[in-house]
């Protein structure tokens, strides 16, 4: 295993990679594959990264990417509240809406990932139709509008209209996605002409988000008694760092180290025969005279060179979008009956959603300074297969309801809190290290198309396990 600071690592105009050993060489040979052929002009220096200002942007633009689905998936006291038509069962009847209840999860995910495929489709094609600025503001914007509809609604009797208001939630959750995921696959790409370091950050900032949800939705459950007031603080944080974003997103180009990247970045133009490149200096066409230049990249060459990195990220996420969140936020304590709130209002929010979140964190954190197996090597997919077993682990931990498959072998509440660490550390892990190889690994001028090549492959993976999760569901 190669730790690894940032003193050994060395920059090129496309990627930033590091001395290894022998073992490790033919690895670095695929990060180096393509680089730029000419680099900037000597009067431009690389500027630094002071106070790592644009690591710290490109951070919280990952966890504002990911916040919305996270903050709609972690509110699940609130959604029962809000589809129980606001009140309790009598005991021993079954709830109104049950089937809506006992599948919500996959409903969301479902409603999640078919309109994300559909917009990352959308986005490949706007490329270079549509510049990453207007892209990016106009999904915040969207974003943002979504959030403070459903901020607003939370104050709503929704009693009279519990179908409205479940068609309403999925119609939200579904444009929410769309635009997060556009939103998403832009920055990244837009991180593909940046040192690797900075699409590590936006990823890992991802999995942030994801902690600060189940942070926020903790938080509100233990000093509010109220659900509506405990959704209402929820989702007005959510507002708050939406809102933040904006302003982060607009400070970016104003540091001197993002100008130098992003002034620096050529769009994916398509020529036909042998690619081009920039001239002698950065003022010089984009299109070699007499070429033909195509508005949509080229995605059979992407495909070809990220084709391996592409299975591992989509069965990454088919894995751990069957799990999560179907099946491990329904694994209740074994100790539920003794009344204690750590066995049940706190339960599922800490087991479920902070330990996963927080392990997903701590795997895409460590691959800042750790960075093995690289792009190359077959440990990688042997390592993404054998998350398969994760699988069975959950299925028979104490998921309740359950109504074909009895059988409970993992009888200690010791088991979820393991397996949901383990899920969100390899998932965090392998998925960062896959995603930020794929843009290294091909010419400059296609790295924004391949970030949203990447993205798209994450979708597939949670499309296929959002299918997969129902099913799943249903059978047990």
């Amino acid at each position: 295993m190669a730790i690894v600071s940032e003193d050994d690592f060395h920059h090129s105009s496309n990627s930033t990679y590091r001395t290894t050993s022998s073992s490790l060489r033919a690895d670095q040979e695929a990060l180096l594959e393509k680089l730029l052929d000419h680099p900037p002009p000597p009067s431009l220096q690389r500027p630094e990264d002071r106070f790592n200002g644009a690591y710290i942007i490109f951070f919280s633009l990952g966890i504002g990417g990911l916040l919305p689905w996270n903050f709609f998936v972690t509110a699940k006291e609130y959604w029962i509240f809000k589809l129980r038509n606001c009140s309790s069962p009598a005991p021993g009847e079954e709830p109104e809406d049950s089937d809506i209840l006992n599948y919500l999860e996959s409903y969301l995910s479902i409603a999640s990932t078919v309109p994300s495929v559909l917009c990352l489709m959308a986005n490949f094609l706007l490329v270079n139709r549509v510049s990453t600025h207007v892209r990016v503001l106009a999904s915040l914007t969207i974003m943002l509008t979504i959030f403070v509809v459903m901020t607003v609604l939370v104050k709503v009797d929704t009693s009279s209209w519990t179908h409205g208001f479940f068609a309403v939630t999925i119609t939200c959750m579904a444009i929410l996605s769309g635009t997060a995921t556009i939103f998403n696959s832009s920055v990244f790409g837009m991180t593909g002409s940046f040192p690797m370091r900075n699409s590590q950050a936006l990823i890992s900032g991802g999995a942030m988000g994801g902690t600060i949800s189940a942070l926020a939705a903790l938080v509100d459950l233990a000093l509010s008694s109220n659900v509506t007031d405990s959704a209402l603080a929820f989702f007005l944080t959510g507002d708050v760092f939406l809102g933040l974003c904006v302003g982060l997103y607009l400070l970016l180009p104003r540091l001197e180290y993002s100008r130098y990247y992003m002034r620096s970045v050529w769009p994916a133009h398509v020529f036909s025969g042998e690619e081009q490149v920039p001239q002698d200096s950065l003022n010089a066409p984009l299109v070699a005279p007499g070429s033909n230049y195509s508005p949509t990249p080229p995605l059979r060459p992407i495909l070809k060179k990220t084709a391996g990195l592409g299975f591992c990220i989509i069965y990454l996420l088919f894995i751990t979008s069957i799990i999560f969140p179907s099946i491990s936020t329904n694994i209740v304590s074994l100790d539920k009956d003794s009344g204690s709130p750590w066995t049940t209002k706190f339960f599922i929010p800490l087991t479920a959603f902070l330990m996963y979140n927080f392990a997903d964190l701590c795997g895409r954190q460590i691959t800042a300074w750790i960075q093995v197996p690289g792009p190359r090597s077959k440990v990688l997919p042997g390592l993404v297969l054998l998350r398969t077993g994760l699988v069975p682990l959950f299925v028979f931990c104490n998921y309740q309801p359950r109504v074909h498959l009895q059988t409970v072998i993992f009888l200690s509440d010791i088991y979820p809190i393991l397996f949901s660490s383990l899920l969100g550390f390899s998932n965090g892990y392998l998925s960062t290290l896959a995603l930020i190889y794929g843009p290294k690994i091909v010419s400059r001028e296609l790295a924004e198309a391949t970030g949203v090549v990447m993205s798209f492959y994450m979708c597939l993976g949670l499309v296929f396990g959002s299918a997969c999760s129902a099913l799943l569901v249903h059978l047990i």
